[in-house]
């Protein structure tokens, strides 16, 4: 500060001449920086928006799997169960129809 008033004439008006350039390109610096750091700030905002917005998701493709989970481990329990008698042919239907339960489930979550 002392610089704008040394001097007087023309190595004055030097001096405080070059103290605002300096002043009007940290103003300038001040500005970019600032536009950077909002620019930041929003994309911030904008993952931690995208990333709740997965982890919904995730959430939700879990509770689909536990429940697809359960119902085929109650299919392959009753399988097993028809596997320890002589029935041949119930189980091969039983087969079957797992297979179906499997390809209806394969079709309904690749659409969703």
């Amino acid at each position: 500060m002392r610089r704008a008033g040394l001097g007087e004439g023309s190595s004055g008006h030097y001096v405080a001449s070059g103290y605002s350039v300096y002043e009007e390109e940290n103003e300038q610096l001040q500005e970019g920086l600032r536009a950077k750091v909002n620019a930041l700030k929003s994309l911030s905002i904008d993952i931690g928006t995208e990333v709740k917005y997965q982890n919904k998701m995730i959430d939700e493709m879990d509770t689909d799997f536990d429940s697809t989970g359960g119902l085929l481990g109650a299919t392959i329990g009753r399988v097993k169960q028809l596997s320890r008698g002589s029935q041949t042919k119930l189980l091969c239907y039983m087969l079957l129809f797992c297979c179906f339960v499997f390809f209806v489930l394969y079709w309904f979550i690749k659409l969703r």
